[in-house]
């Protein structure tokens, strides 16, 4: 993936990314754990790299399925 093409969600936490990482899993979006990019945020934590045209597909996937997260940021 190129730089543009793709972005993180955030989540409040280590295990709402494991369990965000599933529930995108089983909805056939492509997801990869990575650790927080550091000019995002200095804490320590995942986010989880989606395809930029997943974003929104994503995020209602992860709602409708009560998995919380804080924000998509685009890279």
């Amino acid at each position: 993936m190129a730089m543009g093409e793709y972005g993180v969600i955030l989540t409040f936490s280590t295990g709402h990314s494991v369990r965000a990482e599933k529930v995108l899993g089983a909805a056939g979006i492509r997801t990869k754990m990575i650790p927080v990019p550091r000019h995002i945020s200095s804490d320590c934590g995942t986010a989880i790299r989606i395809n930029d045209e997943d974003r929104e597909t994503a995020m209602e996937t992860l709602d409708k399925n009560g998995v919380p997260f804080d924000r998509y940021v685009p890279l």
